[in-house]
């Protein structure tokens, strides 16, 4: 029996590295019949497809958090785009020493606004400090899309007190990286927005939005639609920034 597993073992790890080679040596992979179907790029990317990909989105970022005891999760929507203090003004210089008044405008609404990232990221300690003392069922932890702004903002004050966070990032052009400041072992990376919005509602005992924008309010109208018809559990959904939602609310 563990001959047979040993030989498996070296034929999945013979098949990777082939194609960790062709990357190396920046070599095309040509298509071929008998290569393993899952080690098979040109054959996983098809159309037909899809739907493995579809699983295989699914069981990843489960079977991860799983190992790691991410049970119950607190989940944080918010810009992308508000930068710490400390970053804000330097943007507000920058922009200031350029003479674009378009850009100056830009830099000082971030300044304005970035008392969100600071509110964000004390919110990431708190439930850091929170589940610290707590036995592994009752712990709870921040889940975030893993980008910048108000994400790396509730990530870092988690990192800031030692706890971890998950980020659930999504493959886009403008962000290819999750933050610097999720658990590592807890970064997975999307490319079905369906998918990653199913994992935010997975583990999730409480939803937190910060002011944001299109992706923001895309997150939080689906999770509410969710809970209106039932699809998902009731869980609190709180709606920091009484004057934005306000004028949110009112103008729609």
């Amino acid at each position: 029996m563990s001959s047979t597993r040993n030989i498996h073992d070296r034929r999945l790890a013979d098949a990777w590295a082939t194609l960790k080679a062709h990357a190396d040596e920046g070599l095309p992979l040509d298509p071929e019949a008998d290569r393993l179907a899952f080690a098979d790029p040109e054959f996983m990317l098809r159309r037909e497809t899809r739907g493995i990909r579809f699983q295989l989105e699914l069981l990843k970022p489960d079977l991860g958090q799983q190992a790691l005891g991410i049970e119950n999760t607190i989940v944080v929507f918010g810009s992308a785009r508000f930068r710490d203090p400390e970053g804000a003004a330097a943007m507000v210089d920058a922009a200031g020493k350029s003479g674009d008044e378009a850009l100056v405008r830009r830099a000082k609404a971030l300044q304005r606004n970035a008392h969100y990232y600071e509110q964000a990221r004390a919110f990431g300690r708190l439930v850091a400090d929170y589940s610290a003392g707590k036995e592994p069922h009752d712990k709870l932890f921040v889940c975030t899309g893993g980008g910048p702004g108000i994400m790396e903002a509730a990530n870092r004050g988690a990192h800031d007190s030692g706890g971890v966070s998950v980020g659930l990032a999504i493959a886009l052009p403008m962000e290819e990286a999750a933050n610097a400041y999720v658990t590592p072992d807890l970064s997975f990376k999307f490319h079905y927005f369906a998918l990653r919005k199913m994992h935010f509602m997975m583990r999730a005992k409480a939803l937190v939005a910060f002011p944001g924008g299109f992706g923001t309010l895309d997150e939080l109208f689906e999770v509410i639609t969710l809970v209106q018809t039932r699809k998902a559990r009731q869980v609190p959904i709180v709606l920091f920034g009484t004057d934005y939602w306000k004028r949110l609310i009112i103008s729609t």
